[in-house]
């Protein structure tokens, strides 16, 4: 296989069209889209649908540009690296973040890594959906619990587990009446926690009367004396420790996991190498102790 065609494919797949791939790369749109039909008569493969304003891969491209694209981009790095004479981990890294550890740890983890790898660009979004790390463009993504994907694999950077907190204002309600709760969203509708209290099994009828989208928001809300609400015990540790919140119980479940996941590859960028490793150091033994450190 040519692979300075292959790279051809992958820059115009990448950039979504000859174009957009031709000013991006400084090569003529008319040579690219020719090393393209070379690829495709090669390969006797349609890899891109051509329509009169779009170019779209087909399932067999994007397969190819898929397997293909992350492994030309080692390649790269790695001749860059021997060509000036050094192993130093540069360029581009995007990573994808949940918000509350963003919110709690991101900013100072980012900065610390910035100093320490001043060649590499870290860049950061913040969000909690699920993204498609092969189409959006990311090297690495960390999650909560996240459900099993075999294109990707990870490990785990550490556990947290969720617990009840209410005010110390708050009294605890006589059995079987709701107390006010402080929940995340909508789409919170249990009637009742189940948890863990001094070795017993107790379960704490709730009324929700605040909805919030931030875990953040909602601890705040708490100390203000709303209601109860289930919070990452990473969280709300300090406030424990100093009185501000009172422990009601520890949440039946499974626990809290945070996870790192890249593309099931066997090498590894040095970038994503270098995250990897960074991550685990300021995490060694996984805890939320570990994580609570970072909140102020």
């Amino acid at each position: 296989m040519d692979l300075l065609a292959l790279a051809d494919f992958n820059l115009v797949a990448r950039h979504g069209g000859f174009g957009r791939a031709a000013r991006a790369s400084g090569r003529p749109k008319a040579t690219l889209s020719r090393r393209v039909s070379e690829l495709e008569s090669g390969l006797d493969l349609r890899l891109f649908e051509r329509g009169t304003r779009a170019l779209k891969l087909t399932q067999e491209g994007r397969a190819l540009h898929e397997r293909t694209g992350a492994l030309l981009a080692e390649l790269e790095e790695s001749t860059a690296a021997i060509a000036s004479g050094g192993d130093k981990p540069r360029g581009r890294l995007r990573v994808s973040a949940p918000l509350l550890f963003s919110q709690t740890a991101m900013g100072k983890l980012a900065a610390a890594f910035s100093l320490k790898y001043p060649e590499i660009r870290l860049e950061i979004t913040t969000e909690d959906r699920s993204v498609d790390m092969i189409e959006e463009g990311y090297d690495l993504v960390i999650r909560v619990n996240p459900d099993p994907d075999e294109t990707l694999v990870g490990r785990v950077l550490m556990r947290d587990r969720l617990v009840v907190v209410a005010s110390p204002e708050l009294k605890r309600p006589k059995a079987d009446r709701a107390v006010p709760s402080v929940v995340r969203g909508a789409n919170d509708l249990g009637p009742a926690w189940d948890v863990t209290a001094r070795g017993r099994k107790v379960r704490i009828a709730t009324d929700p009367v605040l909805r919030l989208s931030s875990l953040v928001m909602i601890r705040d809300a708490v100390r203000a004396g709303v209601g109860v609400a289930r919070l990452p015990v990473s969280l709300v540790s300090h406030d424990l420790g100093a009185g501000k919140l009172i422990h009601w119980g520890d949440v039946d479940g499974p626990p809290i996991a945070l996870w790192a996941l890249y593309p099931s590859r066997r090498l590894l960028s040095a970038r994503v190498s270098a995250f990897l490793d960074f991550l685990k150091a300021a995490f060694p033994a996984g805890t939320p102790e570990e994580l609570a450190a970072f909140i102020d």
